[in-house]
């Protein structure tokens, strides 16, 4: 459990605090949900396959270059050597929304200038295959959001911390809890992910771009998160990674972490 404690804050600097997380968090909320419209093609007013084409290879250097800078902002804003420089910046109060203000605009951009390519993968012409397709994308986004609420929803987007801030209450950290999802998979809020990435009735080029290399990502990511877990909770992760799998319930996998 990490603690975190800062000078007392006065009247205008807790109103401050409190806002800049509550816009952080609100800028987030809007931006995910126009993602699970965009990716999708439905609900938003441009969708994957929409807006601006380009020829194929400058459109997947672009697109890969988005993917790309949320990558890398993702991972390294992460670090806990990141954090301790960070926080000699910024106030520990505020590191966590700012994580999610950085990662928010830049999804913005990336939703902003992705170049369409529509050209189609494949397409799902039965009609209850293309319902039930649906029906597990939408699984795949209530996965991702149930996984946030079981150990920390308001603790992982920042709230808690601003909140203890504008209180001038020290900030404990969550400590390593296991609820019912994570003892199934040690990571379920990137099944999910993983799930609405590939769950297409309509797959197009775009699409499958994003979807293969979202999923790199998220296979990478978890590896330096897991070091990062190993250092902070030491033999109780290590026992916990031999008995639950990664991303699949129920594999072999699971007994070698």
């Amino acid at each position: 459990m990490t603690t975190q404690t800062e000078r007392p804050a006065t009247p205008v600097a807790r109103i401050l605090v409190i806002g800049y997380g509550v816009l952080a968090y609100a800028l987030f909320l809007g931006a995910f949900v126009y993602t699970m419209g965009f990716l999708a093609n439905v609900g938003v007013p441009r969708g994957i396959d929409d807006g601006p084409t380009a020829p194929l290879a400058v459109a997947i250097v672009v697109n890969s270059a988005l993917l790309g800078l949320f990558a890398v902002q993702h991972s390294v804003m992460a670090r806990p050597w990141f954090k301790r420089w960070w926080t000699r910046i910024i106030p520990p109060s505020i590191e966590r929304s700012t994580y999610v203000l950085a990662a928010t605009l830049i999804l913005i951009l990336l939703l902003w200038q992705w170049r369409a390519m529509p050209d189609t993968v494949w397409s799902v012409g039965i009609g209850w295959v293309a319902a039930l397709l649906f029906v597990l994308y939408a699984f795949g986004w209530l996965l991702v959001v149930g996984s946030t609420f079981a150990i920390d929803h308001f603790d992982l987007f920042g709230l808690r911390q601003v909140a203890a801030r504008a209180r001038s209450r020290a900030y404990d950290g969550p400590g390593f809890r296991q609820p019912l999802l994570y003892r199934l998979v040690r990571h379920p809020i990137m099944v999910g992910f993983i799930i609405a990435f590939w769950a297409a009735p309509e797959m197009s080029t775009g699409r499958l771009l994003f979807a293969v290399l979202g999923t790199a990502y998220t296979v990478v990511a978890v590896r330096f998160e897991e070091h990062d877990l190993r250092k902070l909770h030491g033999a109780d992760y290590d026992r916990y990674a031999a008995r639950v799998p990664r991303f699949v319930p129920g594999t072999a996998r699971a007994a070698r972490g």
